[in-house]
Formats: C-alpha cells, structure tokens, sequence
C-alpha cells in the first residue's frame, strides 16, 4: 500500500521524470496549504473593509435625507402659516417679526404736496394703523420729449442679387454662343453655350464661392487683367462660369453660316455700357472686343441688349479646329488654357458692373450645353 504523499511522488515521476521523496512532496503540500490560507484571509480583510464603507455610506445618505427633510417640513410649516394670515397681517411687520426700533423720521418729499401734511407731519413708515386710507400724492407733471421718428426697417436685398450672376447696379439675363444657317427659308441655329432666363426665389441655395486667386494665372496679368480689376472691385460684381460647350452640330460648315454672341443685361440707372470681350490663351490675352450699349426702359427697369454680335475671326478658326479633334479627352486637354473674360462697365466713369470669367469643357450630355456659377471670393 502507498500512502498519500507516495503516489503523489510516483506520479510525478511518471509524468516529468523528475523524483522527489515523500517528505518532499508533503513539504510542498503545506506550503501551498499555509498559501491558500493567506489568499482566504486577506479576501475577507477587503471584503469586511468593504462593508465598512457601505455602512459608512449609508450613514451619510441617511444623515442627507433626515436633512431634506426636515427642511421640507420647516418650508410647509412656513407656507401653512403665512397661508393662515390676513392681508391686513402681512402687511403689519409686527406679526411675521418682533418689533425693531425704526430710525428717525424720514421726509419722502422736500416740501408739502397737494392734499398732504405740511412740514409738522411728515409721514412715517407704518405709523398709521392698519387700513388707514390716504389720498394719492398727486405726481409732479413729468415732460415727456418727442420720440424720434421709426427708422424704417431694414430693405431685403433683391432675390436675384446673391443667386444670379448679378451686383447691386447691374444682372446678367442671358448669354449665349451659337452658330446658324438660312436654308430653304428655315433658319438652323446651334448653341454651343447658353445662360437662359432664370427667376430664383429666396428658398434657392445661394451662390457657391471659388478663391480668385486660384485662377490669376489662366488669364492676363496685364493693365486690366482679373487681378488688377479684383483689387480695384467692388468684390460683389465678379464670377466664375464653368460651361460644358455642346459642339456636336449637325450644321454643315462652309459659307452661309453665321456665328455670332448675343447678350442681355438690366441695371438700376440709366447709363452707357462698355462691354469688353479678351480671349486668352494659356493665361495671355490674344484679342479683344469692345462694344457699348444704351439703356432702353422696359418693365420699370433699364435693359441693355447686345443681340447677333458677329463672333470674332480667331474664334470661328478656334471652334474649326477644335471640332476637328478625334477625342473629347483631347478638346478638353485644349480648352483647360482656353479662357475668357468679360468686363461691363460703367462707360462715362470706368466702373466695373460686372466680371465674368469663363472657363471651358465639352458636354458629354444629350442635353446640350450645361454650365455652372461660382461667386470669386478672396479669401
């Protein structure tokens, strides 16, 4: 028969190889024992600590509540008393508090007033019983100073100022490029850009803004260029329009075939426009066209059209060739130097109404030319 400590022994040996005597193994049974024990107590030392804490805790939630309430029964037990008084004790000071000595006499007013006691009988605070009735002091006539008129309220900007291509004196109606031939009495018309007739509300998005200075380098620095005419503003009259040219014209070119530019503005004042045109080529200016227009009244507003323009030379051989090209990858890699810019101002004083800066790509959609605004911003 093995005891206990024995087999414990031969199992080990079994098991690891190692051999260890029975005093061995019944030396390390107590050690871990005499462990154990350690492990046991301590556990119940944290565990009575911790019920220490709660009772501790408890004590102070109990000491919180007989707090509240006791201030809850001392604020009914006010309420229940003054709920309990006469208006006549309210406002008798003896009731709610003992008596105090009153300083001396005090004069409310500097001389007698109509219907009061003279200077011998000044009235004193709570002197007279309760329920005493006094005539009312008749009241110094105060003069009043007339208020200054309303101002008027403030006047709403015009719907159309901050989402159209418009300033405070002049708005952009409609533009648009195109290309059109007469045959057999029926007039054929292209449009290769177009900004048509809008009528915005006040629930329309507004704007969105572009950075100017991301675009100086696309078009002249020169006298008159973006730049200068930015810096000399006003800030709210110049924009960014990306268009999306249609050039899929089924118009055969050749003789008989008109390209033209027309145009249509309405301003505040009856004045003379200057319109300037530049065509720029890889941020330089490579030609010009100035025109002016009259104001002509219609509607309550001054209208400004500038109809069938004959499209410059360089710009009828620039659509030729571009409508030549295999590729729309290879037109578009064309029109990103292919910039302009259009200026009207003001012809008697040279203020810029409006600034309008064009950048190009070719339309991909079966809806034609599409295009997009942008407020220029320096930011």
């Amino acid at each position: 028969m093995y005891g206990r400590n024995e087999l414990i022994a031969r199992y080990i040996k079994l098991r690891t190889g190692k051999t260890r005597t029975r005093k061995q193994v019944s030396s390390h049974i107590q050690v871990l024992a005499r462990k154990r024990v350690r492990e046991y107590q301590t556990s119940i030392k944290v565990s009575s600590h911790l019920q220490v804490l709660v009772k501790r805790e408890s004590r102070e939630i109990q000491s919180k509540l007989k707090v509240h309430m006791l201030t809850d029964v001392s604020k009914d037990k006010a309420l229940q008393t003054v709920a309990n008084l006469s208006s006549a004790q309210i406002v008798s000071a003896s009731v709610m508090k003992p008596q105090t000595q009153f300083p001396p006499p005090v004069r409310f007013w500097p001389g007698p007033m109509p219907g009061q006691p003279g200077h011998s009988q000044d009235i004193k605070p709570f002197a007279q019983p309760p329920y005493t009735t006094l005539p009312a002091p008749v009241p110094t006539p105060i003069s009043y100073e007339p208020l200054p008129p309303p101002r008027p309220a403030a006047i709403a900007a015009p719907v159309w100022q901050d989402r159209t291509i418009a300033s405070a004196k002049l708005r952009l109606l409609e533009y648009s490029a195109f290309m059109e031939i007469q045959r057999d009495r029926e007039t054929y018309k292209h449009l290769f850009v177009l900004i048509g007739p809008s009528n915005p509300g006040y629930s329309d998005p507004v704007l969105e803004s572009i950075d100017v200075r991301q675009i100086y380098d696309k078009f002249s620095e020169k006298k008159g260029g973006l730049k200068e005419l930015y810096e000399k503003g006003p800030h709210n009259a110049f924009f960014l329009v990306k268009f999306w040219a249609d050039l899929s014209s089924d118009i055969e070119e050749g003789a008989g075939v008109f390209y033209g530019v027309s145009s249509q503005y309405s301003g505040t004042e009856n004045i003379t426009i200057s319109v300037s045109t530049k065509v720029c080529s890889f941020g330089k200016q490579v030609v010009e066209k100035v025109e002016t227009e009259y104001a002509h009244m219609e509607g309550g507003k001054y209208v400004f059209r500038i109809n069938r323009s004959p499209m410059c030379e360089y710009m009828i051989n620039f659509i030729h060739k571009l409508k030549h090209l295999p590729e729309k990858y290879m037109m578009n890699s064309v029109l990103e130097n292919f910039t302009i810019l259009q200026v009207v101002s003001n012809r008697e004083t040279q203020e810029t109404l409006l600034c309008i800066a064009f950048v190009f790509e070719v339309s991909t959609s079966e809806h034609g030319a599409q295009y997009h605004v942008y407020r220029l911003v320096n930011d």
